[in-house]
């Protein structure tokens, strides 16, 4: 049951990656269309809307690492053995 466990939070973790993967860039990228549309600018907007984009993106990227190595270091650190040196006999 254990692994379904796991197959399930990962499972969920991977979605959740994927949707917060691709906000940023989408939401830039409408934002260049509006600005296209309705204030009349050029398409050379889209251009930097990708890049602010995929930089939104990125930062997702790293800060989901980083989440999942610190869950990790948790999991090793509550397998680690407890070992005391005290000669409490």
């Amino acid at each position: 049951m254990k692994n379904w466990s796991d197959l399930i939070r990962n499972l969920t973790m991977l979605t959740q990656f994927g949707l917060s993967f691709i906000t940023p860039l989408l939401l830039c990228l409408a934002g260049c269309w509006w600005l296209t549309s309705h204030a009349g600018a050029g398409g050379w907007v889209y251009i930097p809307g990708f890049f602010f984009g995929m930089g939104g993106s990125g930062m997702v990227a790293y800060k989901t690492y980083l989440a999942v190595m610190a869950r990790d270091a948790k999991k090793k650190e509550k397998e680690k053995p407890k070992i005391s040196f005290n000669s409490h006999v």
